[in-house]
């Protein structure tokens, strides 16, 4: 189906939704850190990608403004999953250019449905 990128500092959380979207029939690659993750989201272009917020170095609302903003990735959607379960947090996920906004522990049903619903 989808190639999907997962940009998350966490093996357990990256192992828990490359295994979910795995079952679903995408194809899944990631990064550990933002920084990587823009870098390699430019070069393989991705449908989608999920971005962690909390994260050493540049946080996951920085790189989803700088990836939103490049006209070379600004077409990829983003999903934002986090643990920041705020609703200024959501907001401010979503002023960032994000397409939507998932808290953790992720609900394998609604991340599959709002993926469903942006590709």
């Amino acid at each position: 189906m989808a190639n999907i990128f997962i940009v998350d500092d966490s093996p357990t959380e990256v192992h828990v939704l490359k295994t979910i979207l795995e079952k679903n029939g995408h194809t899944v690659e990631s990064a550990d850190n933002a920084e990587d993750g823009i870098e390699q989201i430019k070069a393989k272009k991705p449908q989608l990608v999920l971005m962690d917020v909390v994260m050493p170095g540049m946080n996951g609302f920085q790189a989803t403004r700088a990836l939103t903003k490049d006209p070379e990735t600004e077409a990829i959607p983003i999903i934002i999953v986090t643990t920041k379960d705020q609703e200024t947090d959501k907001m401010w996920g979503l002023r960032q250019g994000a397409k939507d906004y998932v808290t953790k522990p992720v609900d394998e049903a609604l991340l599959i449905e709002k993926i469903n619903s942006i590709l």
